[in-house]
């Protein structure tokens, strides 16, 4: 608890700053759940938030080696109760949602 007023800091400035924006976080995640939905083989959990948790097991691929994989193509994701956890925030982009579906694609692919 020592350092719970840096973390209350970093949420006020969030809350003062980037709650309307928080909306692009969230279209960003149905792009990336919908595009990698269309990859056969990916189940894909309808996001709510700005996270995305996928599986791409159906794909020929377990989820540690699609992380790692993925991770060597620069894209940093987590497992999660045997799920991929992707989350979408301030720094994703567009075009950075793309290129991680393109990245799917093509380690899916070559599986």
């Amino acid at each position: 608890m020592r350092q719970a007023g840096i973390c209350a800091a970093a949420c006020i400035y969030a809350l003062d700053h980037h709650v309307a924006r928080l909306e692009d976080d969230h279209v960003n995640a149905r792009a990336l759940a919908r595009g990698l939905s269309q990859i056969a083989g990916i189940e894909v959990q309808e996001p709510e938030t700005n996270l995305v948790f996928f599986r791409p097991d159906g794909a020929g691929i377990a989820g540690e080696k699609m992380v790692a994989a993925l991770r060597r193509r620069g894209v940093l994701l987590a497992m999660m109760d045997g799920r991929i956890r992707a989350c979408t925030h301030l720094d994703v982009t567009a075009g950075m949602i793309e290129e991680m579906i393109g990245h799917v694609r093509e380690i899916v692919r070559t599986a």
